[in-house]
């Protein structure tokens, strides 16, 4: 039988007060304060999520709302994927939504029979969304990084994600066995020559799907709050146009990779412009909103994962 506007409305209640309660962590009168509802209520609504299966250990429900978004980004950017999770109003910039959708879509991908190649950036989305993962094993598929994994002072990065995901997966696994940046264009082009690079980044020139985060460029910018590139680097890029990137290749508004300042001396894997493989970004905040806008308008993605605030505001 169909469901009334009424019964939706209240699985769509539900389906919130699920996900504020068992994936953001909120209590049951936080979540009677966010939704405007008595703590009974909201009890029930958790109840109701359960008995109803809108939620097992993901989010099965399909909040009306975020659909909305999600479809209205997919028509606005000419997007393959796009999934919107919940905004958590008391903490916005809280990555658990769109880390736990990422690793669902990670999941999905590992599940499948046909040997497939996943590409992953770094940082942390990407480090919440492994954390996620659920062990499999998976020895058919293959996990390549496509960024360097050795941090400005020699040490593994603490955002690489690669190594993780194999050791929950048992999947065969390639890191890019190179810093971030080097210290010139001359060395990074003697860097990229060598045989063990030059297969890491042919199998990743070869993955059915990309899975990365987006960084803003701006006095923010994670590359320089965690080391990666100097002050007077950062500032050189901002001149230069960069309001983004994406695996450390700066870009301007318009989605064009900036050339010159630091990406002369970047490792990572270059961008296919326009994406070809799947190639989803994974993002959420007002700081991010011009660059997640400008690499979806230039076509270096062709998915995203986000929250309904960000949404709106790429819509707006």
């Amino acid at each position: 039988m169909a469901q009334n506007d009424g019964d939706k409305s209240r699985l769509d209640d539900a389906a919130r007060a699920g996900w504020l309660y068992y994936i953001a962590g909120h209590t049951q009168d936080e979540i009677a304060r966010k939704l405007h509802v008595s703590r009974a209520t909201a009890q029930r609504l958790v109840s109701l999520c359960l008995s109803e299966r809108l939620i097992t250990f993901r989010l099965e429900h399909p909040i009306a709302a975020c659909m909305e978004l999600a479809r209205r980004l997919k028509n606005s950017y000419g997007l393959r994927y796009c999934e919107v999770a919940p905004t958590d109003l008391a903490n916005p910039l809280n990555v658990a939504g769109i880390a736990e959708r990422a690793a669902a879509l990670l999941e999905q991908t590992l599940r499948a029979e046909k040997p497939t190649i996943i590409a992953i950036g770094t940082g942390r989305v990407m480090r919440a969304a492994v954390e996620q993962i659920a062990p499999m094993d998976c020895p058919n598929h293959q996990l390549v990084s496509l960024v360097g994994n050795i941090s400005p002072d020699g040490s593994a990065s603490f955002f690489d994600t690669l190594a993780r995901l194999a050791d929950l997966t048992k999947a065969r696994h390639y890191p890019m066995p190179l810093p971030v940046f080097v210290s010139s264009e001359t060395e990074c082009q003697q860097l990229l020559r060598i045989a063990a690079v030059t297969r890491v980044r042919a199998i990743a020139g070869n993955a059915d799907l990309r899975l990365v985060g987006i960084g803003q460029i701006d006095q923010g910018a994670q590359l320089h709050v965690d080391g990666f590139i100097a002050r007077d680097e950062l500032l050189e890029l901002m001149r230069l146009g960069a309001v983004g990137e994406v695996t450390a290749w700066a870009f301007d508004a318009e989605g064009r990779v900036i050339a010159g300042g630091t990406n002369n001396r970047v490792t990572s894997v270059p961008h296919r412009v326009p994406a070809e493989s799947l190639t989803v970004g994974a993002a959420l905040g007002p700081a991010k909103v011009a660059a997640i806008r400008a690499a979806l308008k230039g076509r270096i993605l062709n998915g995203l994962i986000t929250d309904e605030a960000t949404a709106k505001a790429l819509l707006g």
